[in-house]
């Protein structure tokens, strides 16, 4: 009588995409092991209120469209065609991003405020910029 068989949940058998396992032994590993403060800092991220208004910052700050640039040069070329003195205007601070650059800026003391994402994955490549950021004196 017992022909069929009842469902039984395979899931622990199936075997899994190498991304999946991969993070699954990540996390068993960050919960077993000490974490170095240096690493440890990436784990405390903004509040939702705070990163709102880290936001709407760096909106304000959002570097030109290629199509304000474009309209800013044509307007720069009427006016030098209709005869008036050409002055090239003072550059508008803007956000600088990617590791390199923010990297170079910190090291000329040309950054204000550094913003450091906490997934990056290796976080190898971020983890020098707070001890940077600190001996610069820049806020981070």
């Amino acid at each position: 009588n017992q022909d069929i068989q009842p469902t039984r949940d395979l899931s622990r058998f199936v075997r899994w995409p190498k991304y999946i396992r991969l993070q699954r032994q990540k996390v068993v590993l960050q919960t077993r092991l000490r974490i170095p403060p240096a690493i440890n800092q990436f784990y405390s991220t903004l509040d939702r209120q705070t990163a709102t208004q880290l936001f709407k910052l760096l909106d304000k700050y959002r570097p030109e469209t290629k199509y304000a640039k474009k309209e800013r040069l044509r307007e720069r070329a009427a006016a030098r065609a209709e005869g008036k003195d050409d002055a090239p205007s003072k550059r508008a601070p803007v956000v600088r991003h990617g590791v390199n650059t923010v990297t170079t800026l910190i090291e000329k003391k040309k950054a204000q405020l550094v913003v450091i994402a906490n997934d990056v994955d290796p976080i190898e490549l971020v983890m020098f910029l707070p001890a940077l950021c600190r001996k610069m004196g820049v806020p981070y």
